[in-house]
């Protein structure tokens, strides 16, 4: 075998390596980036509920359109959680991965 065509063989075993470490590597982003949106909209929850206002709807706006339908906001006392299922690139992680935050206002 000659020394280019090892270098051909050497570079299609590398290839499937580098595209799942980059896939590894979006995944992450995509998991870092919803967490900084789940703790926006729980402030923002926050914020509602100690001016009185609707707290599960200002979570919601406080969040990008295509978070909205994978978000979950729950209100415990002076506590706003927000729980937020991010993108994923691999369809049977959608069900295993989820981050939450949240965030907390002293009553009055």
């Amino acid at each position: 075998m000659s020394e280019r065509g090892q270098g051909s063989v050497e570079l299609l075993c590398v290839v499937p390596l580098l595209l799942a470490l980059a896939l590894a590597a979006a995944q992450l982003l995509a998991l870092g980036y919803s967490s900084v949106l789940a703790g926006n909209a729980a402030e923002a929850g926050a914020l509602a509920l100690a001016g009185g206002g609707e707290v599960r709807s200002a979570a919601r706006a406080a969040l990008p359109g295509w978070s909205r339908a994978r978000a979950r906001v729950s209100v415990s006392g002076g506590e706003v959680q927000v729980s937020l299922r991010p993108p994923t690139l691999i369809g049977e992680l959608t069900r295993e991965l989820e981050v939450s935050a949240t965030a907390a206002v002293e009553a009055p």
